[in-house]
């Protein structure tokens, strides 16, 4: 292979190289740090929160160039590895892209639409264990903290009125 050929394949290598890491990058970072029930350090969640204000641009610039990288591979790589691995890491920059695009936090933390509920003798909570009570004319319900911060967000009707319980 002649060195314009060799300098022409490590240029797009390197390229879609950089793409398929900036794309991990963005779509891993923010879901590492923002992941529940874990402590979040000020920086980390700061870094995390402009990955997400800007991942949607990027992953744009990553999905646009990688196929442009891995098709210029094809054209001048000779090995069937190179063309292989050229169009792995562009397929997977593209499926990071659309990865990108799913609110996982809405996929973890769903809405509890329809709570069921026990009387008091039928609970199990602790004794010091903090619950959302709400009360409406002569009816009261008490949903538990430790259920709420898993759900978010609770959906019911009380007395014939809607509410949101939320933590």
């Amino acid at each position: 292979m002649d060195r314009r050929i060799r300098l022409t394949v490590l240029r797009a290598a390197s390229f879609l190289a950089a793409c398929f890491l900036a794309s991990l990058f963005l779509l891993a970072y923010p879901v590492y740090v923002i992941r529940p029930f874990r402590h979040q350090g000020t920086a980390e969640l700061a870094l995390a929160l402009q990955v997400l204000r800007f991942r949607l641009p990027a992953m744009i610039a990553a999905a646009a160039l990688a196929p442009v990288a891995a098709l210029r591979l094809w054209r001048t790589a000779r090995s069937r590895r190179t063309r292989a691995l050229a169009v792995a890491a562009a397929a997977f920059v593209l499926a990071c892209a659309a990865l990108s695009r799913v609110n996982i936090y809405e996929q973890m933390f769903h809405p509890a639409d329809r709570p069921e509920f026990v009387g008091t003798a039928g609970t199990r909570l602790a004794g010091t264990e903090k619950v959302l009570a709400v009360r409406i004319g002569d009816q009261a319900r008490a949903y538990p903290v430790r259920s709420i911060s898993y759900h978010h967000i609770v959906n019911d009707r009380l007395g014939g009125v809607p509410l949101a319980a939320t933590y």
